[in-house]
């Protein structure tokens, strides 16, 4: 397949990952926000909650499209899947969202689960490292005019 017909994908999952990032760590700021809040005393804004969830929700939309995209470009361009140690950080990262968005969502029935939670997205640091060094060596191995790019 002519990889220069898939550059959309690419700036999609560029968009993609950069958003991811940014969502993550403004999730970070706006969860200590909350934790902060918590204390004795102390009144958190009323929208910090809303905004916690809907950036939440938003990091799952994300790395759900950056997987589709992904799945997509690597079997359009090798017509099979794990050519690189990406796919593996990538399918971890999506685990983890989606276990910190689950956690999340029930700390109301569960509020034992907030150091799971606070440590699941402590992982998630490492796994966005991962997939960020990882997709580095993607994107030089696809997209011709990178450095180490094949045609």
């Amino acid at each position: 397949m002519d990889l220069p017909s898939f550059l959309w994908l690419w700036r999609i999952a560029a968009w993609s990952m950069g958003l991811s990032l940014t969502a993550y760590g403004v999730l970070v700021l706006t969860g200590w926000g909350l934790w902060w809040g918590r204390g004795e005393g102390r009144s958190r804004p009323q929208w910090l909650r809303p905004l916690h969830l809907g950036l939440g929700l938003t990091l799952v939309g994300l790395v759900l499209l950056l997987l589709t995209v992904g799945i997509v470009g690597t079997l359009g361009y090798y017509g099979t899947l794990g050519h690189s140690w990406h796919l593996g950080a990538g399918l971890g990262v999506v685990v983890l969202v989606l276990a910190a968005a689950a956690t999340g969502l029930n700390l109301h029935r569960w509020p034992r689960g907030r150091s799971l939670h606070i440590t699941i997205n402590s992982l998630l640091l490492l796994g966005f490292v991962a997939v960020s060094l990882s997709g580095w060596t993607v994107v030089q191995k696809y997209l011709p005019g990178f450095p180490g790019a094949t045609p």
